[in-house]
């Protein structure tokens, strides 16, 4: 699995997508930054309560 989530320019798109699907997730919880990866993942893992890489090939798949 790739460790870029690539998601540069297209975060805004993706972002609403995972709302719908996760409504409980607030604005800092999905606050992603160029560079913080692991960081962003973190959050997500925590809240979601799921693997890496299961976050990462849910979010490439969207």
């Amino acid at each position: 699995m790739e460790d870029n989530l690539e998601l540069r320019g297209k975060w805004h798109e993706l972002r609403g997508k995972v709302k719908q699907a996760h409504g409980h997730l607030t604005d800092d919880d999905l606050k992603y930054e160029d560079g913080k990866d692991e960081e962003f993942l973190g959050r997500l893992q925590t809240k979601l309560g799921k693997g890496r890489d299961e976050i990462v090939k849910w979010l490439k798949s969207l």
